[in-house]
C-alpha cells in the first residue's frame, strides 16, 4: 500500500488523543533510527517560518538540513524539506515503505495522521546534520517531543487549541514550555506570565533558558530590519528572523546577512498576485499581527474558519482593515456552520458576500487557515 492510500485511512483530526500511543512506537523504532540534530520549533504562531529562516541560514553553512513543518498548503511534499527542496516522490514512498518494513503492521496502523507522517520524515532524514523540527498542536505531548533534542526554540505564545491544551495561558504556555530540555530560546511574549512559566520550568529541568533579547545584539537587530525591509517582512516576520538569528547563534554560529537574505516560507503575508496577499494565519495572535501590518489600508477579506477558533474575535481585530468579506466555500467537516460566521459578521456589521472571484479593482487578502489558502489557490488555479 503506497502512502497516500495509507494516510487515507487515517483521520486528519482527532476529538481525544491518546498521548501514549507515540512515544511507544518511537521506543519500537529507535533501533532503526539514527538521529540527527533537532532544533525543535514550538509555539502558537511563528514556528513555520522561523523555521525556515533558520533551516535555510543552517543550509547555507553548508550543512545537509531537514525543515519539518505542517501543515501542506497543496502537496504533502511541502511538509518535508531537505537541503532546499520538497521531498521528492520517490524519497517519499521509499521511505514509507522502510518505516512499514521496520515497523509492526498493527502500531504503523494505530498511529495518526500526523504521528505516521513525523516517522516518515525521520526515516527520510537519514543523513542530515541538522533537522528544524515543528511541533503540531502542542508542546510537552506532540509526537516531536519524543526525540532528543539539542535546542527548544519557542514563538509567541497565546490562546489556540483550548480543546486539548486547556482555556488559560498558563495551561497552554505550561504544556508547551514543558518540551524544553536542555537548552531553550524563548523569543518575544504577548503575555509576561509565559516568561515566568518558563523560568520556573527551567529552574526544574535544569535547562538553560535564554530570551531573543539577551542574544541578538544592535547589529543583529539592525541586519534584520534592514532584510526585513528589502524582503518585505511585516514587523512579525521580522520578530521571527531575529528569533532564527538568535538561534543560529546559539548553535555556534555567526550571523552574515548572506545567511539570512531570504523571503519567509511561502503563506506567511506572501503576496501571489498584484493585489492578492495570503496568509495561513487562523487565530487572535496572527490577525493581531495582521491588523498592524495593514493598519491605515482596507482589504477585502477572503475567509473562512474552522468551528473550534474564536472567529468573532478574530474577525473584531481584523475590522478596522476590512472593506467586507467574501467567504469562500471549504470542503471540511471541522469548517464552522455558515450561519453562525455569518451572524458573527453582522455583530460586527461587517458586509460579506460569498466569494466568486478576484476583481482587479480590489485589494484582497486571503486569510483563515491552511484550508482556506489551498481552497482559494484551487479556486483561483
Amino acid at each position: 500500500m503506497n502512502l497516500d492510500q495509507f494516510l487515507a485511512k487515517k483521520p486528519l483530526y482527532y476529538d481525544v488523543i491518546d498521548y501514549g500511543r507515540f512515544p511507544g512506537a518511537y521506543e519500537s523504532l529507535r533501533p532503526f533510527l539514527t538521529l540527527p540534530k533537532i532544533i525543535h520549533i514550538v509555539g502558537t504562531n511563528g514556528k513555520g517560518s522561523t523555521g525556515r529562516f533558520l533551516s535555510r541560514a543552517l543550509q547555507r553553512t553548508g550543512k545537509k538540513v531537514g525543515h519539518y513543518t505542517s501543515p501542506h498548503i497543496l502537496r504533502f511534499n511541502e511538509r518535508i524539506w531537505i537541503d532546499g527542496e520538497e521531498i521528492s516522490d520517490i524519497l517519499l514512498e521509499t521511505s514509507h515503505q522502510k518505516l512499514l518494513s521496520v515497523m509492526d503492521s498493527a502500531i504503523a496502523e494505530s498511529l495518526s495522521y500526523f504521528e505516521y507522517t513525523t516517522l516518515v520524515a525521520m526515516i527520510a532524514y537519514e543523513g542530515c546534520e541538522y533537522v528544524v523540527l515543528e511541533a503540531g498542536l502542542g508542546g510537552e505531548y506532540d509526537a516531536t517531543n519524543v526525540f532528543d533534542k539539542i535546542l527548544s526554540v519557542f514563538t509567541p505564545i497565546d490562546f489556540d487549541h483550548s480543546t486539548f491544551l486547556g482555556n488559560t495561558i498558563n495551561s497552554i504556555a505550561s504544556t508547551k514550555l514543558r518540551s524544553m530540555e536542555h537548552t531553550a530560546l524563548l523569543g518575544k511574549q504577548k503575555h509576561p506570565e509565559v516568561e515566568t512559566i518558563a523560568e520556573a520550568i527551567a529552574e526544574e529541568k535544569g535547562c538553560r533558558l535564554h530570551r531573543v533579547v539577551e542574544i541578538t545584539n544592535p547589529e543583529d537587530q539592525n541586519l534584520a530590519l534592514q532584510l526585513a525591509l528589502k524582503n518585505g517582512l511585516s514587523d512579525y516576520l521580522r520578530d521571527n528572523l531575529e528569533l532564527a538569528m538568535a538561534a543560529y547563534t546559539l548553535l555556534g554560529y555567526e550571523v552574515k546577512e548572506d545567511m539570512f537574505d531570504q523571503e519567509a516560507l511561502f503563506g506567511r503575508l506572501t503576496k501571489i498576485a498584484p493585489n492578492v496577499t495570503l496568509d495561513v494565519g487562523h487565530n487572535a495572535l496572527a490577525a493581531a499581527a495582521i491588523a498592524e501590518a495593514y493598519a491605515g489600508k482596507k482589504v477585502t477579506l477572503v475567509y473562512n474558519t474552522y468551528r473550534d477558533k474564536d472567529y468573532g474575535e478574530i474577525l473584531s481585530i481584523l475590522s478596522p482593515i476590512i472593506e467586507s468579506v467574501e467567504i469562500i466555500d471549504v470542503n471540511e467537516n471541522r469548517i464552522v456552520q455558515r450561519e453562525f460566521l455569518e451572524k458573527a459578521l453582522n455583530d460586527l456589521a461587517i458586509p460579506y458576500r460569498g466569494f466568486e472571484a478576484i476583481e482587479q479593482e480590489k485589494e484582497y487578502l486571503v486569510f483563515g487557515s491552511f484550508s482556506v489558502a489551498e481552497a482559494f489557490l484551487k479556486r483561483v488555479k
